[in-house]
Formats: C-alpha cells, structure tokens, sequence
C-alpha cells in the first residue's frame, strides 16, 4: 500500500485559500489535513465550521479533520455534515473514548485518535481495532512550524506492534515537523500517511515539494 501525504491547511495562506485548495487537488497528495483547534485544549485558535464548510465547498480528496478541542463529542455529528471523512480526536481529551469512537463510526466517518508526545502508545492497546488512524503528535499540538521530536520514531515502532499483535488495520499517521529529512524514516518506522503545513506551503513550489515528499515516502 503506498505512504500517504496529507497537506496540512493550517499552513496555506488564508487570503488565498481556494487558490491553495485547488493546488492540492491538482498535486500528487492524498488528503486534506485540517487542524481544529479552540484555544482551551491548545494554546491556540485556528478556524471553525465557517471555514471548515468553504474547504469542503472546493476539496477534491479525502477530508482529515483532526480535532485538538476539549469535549470533542459535542460536534461529532457537525463535523459529519461538514464533509469531514475522517475525524481525529486527542486521546487526552476523551474520558470515554470507546463511545467517543462509536459516535464517530455511527456518524458515517472513519475513526481517528490523536496522541501528544508525552502520551504512551500503549493506552491505546485496548481500542486499538476499533481505530482507522491514529495520529501521532511529532511536535506539542498547537502551533505549526514547530521542530520535530526525535522519541516519535521509538513510538511509531511501539504502535506498530500494537497494530501487528492485535490484527488491526488502523493507519499511522505523523502530524509535525515533517519533512524530506525525516519522511523516510517516519516510513521505515511504520508511518501510513505523513502531514506536511509549513514544508509544503512555505516552500517555492508546493506542488512539486508534495510530489518530492510522496517519492520519498514510497521509494
């Protein structure tokens, strides 16, 4: 199965956001990545539904919509009729997180649980077959353009075996600092779909660093 790249929108220039959605359906990557946040579970504000439901009105792929909010549940079926296909919520912000994950499947999308850096891989043992994506945090979430933390190479192998020993399909995903530096390595380690904001979008020529980073990922 090929590795995956996932553009993180938090990173496109807002002014010009169609422009910046139509360049990632026209470019090689796989997803939209879309970073909610509220300023209460991170240190930040990103954008909401209004913003949420423009993207979807011009994406072309797969939406990943990756919640970084406290009380996630409130909006499971929001995010839904947004056009979200995946939705990823931070194990840290759910204290029922086998119901959270049965309201996301109930609401037609695929499952996606989210860990901080600090968070062992191994919390998720017990769940681990009802997940479609977990997304590893490489970086503290809240911010973009943050370094990569190199202990996300040593999770990545943990929850790789997790998957392996318990039959389960669930997808790795990697969300900070990533880039052609470490893309190989994030897929030598078990990494399914790598997300990319301030690499991909800072860089003079998007399209073609999506494609660099895709090559890198499958070679």
């Amino acid at each position: 199965m090929s590795k995956l790249i996932a553009p993180s929108i938090l990173a496109a220039d807002f002014a010009n956001l169609q422009r910046d959605i139509e360049m990632v359906n026209e470019s090689e990557a796989d997803w939209f990545h879309i970073d909610i946040m509220d300023g209460v579970f991170v240190p930040n504000i990103s954008f909401g539904m209004p913003v949420l439901k423009a993207i979807n009105k011009y994406a072309g792929k797969i939406i990943d919509v990756h919640l970084m909010i406290v009380d996630p549940d409130r909006y499971i079926d929001t995010f839904a009729e947004l056009g979200a296909d995946i939705l990823t919520v931070h194990y840290e912000a759910c204290p029922h997180l086998h119901r959270t994950l049965q309201a996301i499947k109930a609401a037609g999308m695929r499952t996606g649980v989210a860990l901080n850096p600090h968070t062992n891989v191994s919390l998720l043992e017990d769940v681990i077959t009802d997940i479609d994506l977990v997304c590893m945090m490489s970086v503290n979430p809240g911010f973009g353009g943050q370094s990569f933390i190199e202990n996300t190479y040593k999770k990545v192998k943990q929850l790789k075996e997790i998957i392996a020993d318990n039959n389960a399909s669930t997808q790795i995903e990697i969300d900070g600092g990533v880039t052609d530096q470490n893309a190989k390595q994030l897929v030598e380690a078990g990494a399914d779909v790598l997300v990319a904001g301030s690499f991909v979008f800072k860089s003079t020529n998007p399209s073609e660093t999506i494609k660099d980073l895709r090559s890198i990922a499958n070679s």
